[in-house]
């Protein structure tokens, strides 16, 4: 019986690797090894020590107000950028306007398996060149500063511990709201007590600052979004074809599965139309795919101004892509999001359910509708403008904070951007 037993069980893994094939099985033996290892805990964003609590953290101790018109010297937690990181882009938009005017600015970052930080300032000076900030290791203490802002969730947590007690103004500079980054459970717990933790807090769009109102029940000063102009415009007023989408596939909030189900269904529709992707490369698709890999700016827009739509899903928040696809003439089709709206009122955004199905509809509406041309050019013609009024407003914000007497530090200037 045994020997039977034991044929049938090789018989058995033969036959399962015929229907599903050796990459297949592959992958089931990495995500057995994934779990048994419990590779999961390298994933965990903080060292266990950087863990705040709201309910007991040390509040702020705030620094003697600065006198107006003395530079500044601002601190920047972040974690360590790659090449084309969003994130990294928009919030150093913010620290380089703070230089334009005149303030020293310092990043600190947080590598929580220890990196070499001189390698990673060595990516930062290279893909970020107009930047001057000086670059540290948050390891090595957070201090020499007037004011630090936090970007993200694990950083809060890291300003909240590793300056408690300095004297110090603290903010936190919110692109996502990151409790959604997660599934219900602790990552999601720890994203939102980041909220809790007494800093001054800037939202940007009105999508995280209606969540943080509501779930968190703070109020952040709200600013805008922006777009690169300078980067992004319309090149060709001719005929376009395809759809192109940045293929990102561990990032689960970017829709990427629901996007490659979606563009499946539009290909069998609408084989015509290429269907173009950029940024990480995934597994091999079943249908055919373009594929660009990661794209420096200028040729992303090239490939907006080639292609007809895009897809810009995102459910923390409505991503940059949009924007920029917009002020290249191509048309982006976005997942219906509950206050995504009031982020991206452009008339020539289409909006589509979060389906396979409704999202190829949308894309065929939107490659089949006539003047492709002539929408691509109005959809130019109306992008919101680049992004100075935004840092400038960001910049007012944290200088307000460093020069303003704690205790009058109130709601004005968040009144004044939610009117």
């Amino acid at each position: 019986m045994s020997g039977n037993s034991g044929i049938d069980a090789m018989f058995s893994t033969v036959r399962k690797l015929r229907r599903r094939g050796l990459h297949d099985a592959a992958r089931r033996v990495v995500n057995r090894l994934y779990h048994q290892l419990d590779v999961a805990s390298l994933e965990f964003p903080l060292l266990t020590g950087d863990v705040a609590d709201s309910s007991c953290v040390t509040p702020p101790t705030a620094s003697t107000p600065l006198d107006p018109g003395t530079p500044a010297t601002i601190g920047w937690i972040c974690t360590p950028p790659s090449a084309g990181s969003g994130g990294h882009t928009t919030l150093f938009r913010m620290v380089a306007e703070l230089e334009r005017q005149g303030h020293d600015c310092v990043l600190f970052l947080y590598d929580r398996h220890g990196g070499d930080v001189d390698q990673h300032a060595r990516v930062i000076r290279e893909h970020w060149p107009n930047l001057r900030a000086r670059i540290l290791d948050a390891a090595d203490g957070i201090d020499g500063v007037d004011a630090c802002v936090a970007s993200g969730w694990p950083t809060a947590h890291v300003l909240a511990l590793r300056t408690a007690g300095t004297p110090i103004r603290r903010l936190y500079f919110i692109q996502d709201y990151e409790p959604y980054f997660y599934p219900k459970g602790a990552l999601a717990a720890f994203a939102e007590d980041s909220y809790r933790l007494g800093f001054r807090s800037i939202s940007l769009g009105h999508m995280v600052d209606e969540l943080l109102r509501t779930e968190i029940g703070i109020e952040p000063d709200v600013v805008e979004f922006a777009t690169d102009t300078d980067i992004y415009s319309l090149e060709n007023t001719g005929e376009r074809n395809g759809v192109v989408f940045y293929e990102k596939p561990g990032n689960d909030r970017r829709g990427y599965s629901l996007a490659r189900l979606a563009l499946e269904e539009f290909h069998r529709r609408r084989p015509e139309q290429q269907i173009h992707l950029y940024g990480d490369t995934g597994t091999a698709w079943s249908i055919p795919v373009v594929r660009h890999g990661r794209l420096s700016p200028v040729e992303l827009n090239r490939l907006y101004n080639q292609t007809i739509a895009g897809l810009g899903l995102s459910f923390t928040n409505v991503s940059l892509v949009p924007d920029e696809m917009l002020a290249a003439g191509n048309i982006p089709i976005v997942n219906e999001l509950a206050s995504a709206r009031a982020n991206l009122p452009h008339p020539d955004v289409v909006w589509a359910p979060a389906t396979p199905g409704g999202i190829a509809d949308a894309i065929e509406r939107t490659v089949l509708a006539p003047d492709i041309p002539g929408r691509a050019a109005h959809a130019a013609s109306l992008v919101r403008p680049g992004w100075d009024g935004t840092v400038q407003e960001v910049a007012a914000i944290i200088l307000d904070e460093i020069y303003r007497d704690a205790s009058d530090r109130g709601a004005g200037m968040t009144a004044e951007r939610a009117g």
